[in-house]
């Protein structure tokens, strides 16, 4: 990729994660293959299992991006299945790696986008492009997976954060591989609330409750001072902070998480709908949680209903992943 067709505008609603430029095709897309269904109802492990039934989905309150299709809220049915219980970790991934030789596309590009503040000196020399629109993102050549920061950085003590780096492909690889999917942003939002209704988080709607920090996002002035309130400069554990009543971490914050649906609005709230996949094509696909570098000044992503897009081909510091499972 000729990193002078850097894009110069964002996709979608991508806020705080960058996209690579989609006016070219660079790759062969890789099709998903059909995800086996597993039997019974034995819960597999790391995973929780997630009754079927009906929430109202999306938000139409003032504290959400109209332009994003947060609303209109809407009724979603939806059968039971599996979800992880954490984010994809870097040693779950590793396992992946070495079963099947994959390479990511941050790999096959050579590079992928950076957050400023994370990368060091010595790589910062060599740094001299990033997008117009998000400058506080870098193009960082050999960063990807393995060395998140690019050069001289590694996963070492970091085998229970969660994987980054990560595309929509390389996340359909890796859960065929599981023998998993990816959720639908139904599944996802419906999950992650929990089983409260309407609520903005996925405990309620205090982002701090009793002064205590329950996500990994920003705290201080975005982008160039984060006051580590919540103890994490970048990605945290994943099963940091507490979980949700249906025990999942994380659903908000720490990392973006991608979602099988092309990326679309809403179109009615008069039906009931049943079991959304979303529309049938797109550009860009669906990220849903937000990260460690939501901020309610810029970003106030890291809300259950709150959502944003990127191409299937884009990778970033804050962009991982989380899969589901069907039940037959």
């Amino acid at each position: 990729m000729k990193l002078e067709r850097l894009m110069t505008s964002i996709s979608g609603s991508a806020c705080c994660a960058a996209s690579r430029d989609t006016t070219n095709s660079y790759l062969r897309i890789r099709k998903p293959t059909a995800h086996k269904p597993i039997s019974g109802q034995e819960t597999p492990k790391d995973m929780a299992f997630i009754q079927g039934g009906t929430f109202i989905m999306g938000n139409d309150s003032k504290s959400g991006y109209s332009g994003d299709g947060e609303g209109p809220s809407r009724e979603v049915g939806l059968n039971s299945f599996f979800i992880d219980t954490y984010s994809v970790t870097n040693e779950q991934f590793l396992s992946f790696i070495r079963d099947t030789s994959y390479v990511t596309e941050a790999e096959q590009y050579g590079w992928s986008f950076v957050f400023h503040s994370l990368i060091s000196r010595s790589v910062a020399k060599s740094v001299s492009q990033a997008p117009q629109e998000t400058p506080w993102w870098r193009v960082v050549r050999k960063a990807d997976w393995r060395h998140p920061e690019g050069p001289g950085s590694n996963i070492n003590e970091r085998k229970d954060h969660p994987v980054v780096h990560i595309s929509w492909n390389d996340a359909v690889a890796y859960s065929n591989w599981a023998g998993k999917r990816l959720p639908t942003e139904s599944e996802w939002e419906y999950a992650a609330r929990g089983g409260l209704e309407q609520k903005t988080y996925p405990w309620g709607d205090d982002l701090m409750p009793d002064g205590e920090h329950l996500c990994n996002i920003w705290q201080g002035d975005f982008p160039n001072h984060n006051t580590l309130a919540d103890g994490f400069v970048g990605t945290a554990p994943v099963a940091s902070f507490k979980p949700n009543t249906y025990g999942l971490y994380n659903m908000v914050g720490n990392v973006w998480e991608w979602c099988s649906d092309w990326f679309s609005l809403p179109q009615s709230n008069d039906i009931v709908h049943d079991n959304p996949k979303g529309a049938p094509s797109g550009t860009t696909k669906s990220m849903r949680g937000g990260s460690y570098l939501c901020h309610e000044s810029y970003c106030n992503r890291y809300r259950v209903a709150a959502r944003s897009s990127n191409t299937p081909d884009s990778s970033t510091g804050n962009l991982g992943f989380r899969c589901v499972q069907d039940i037959s």
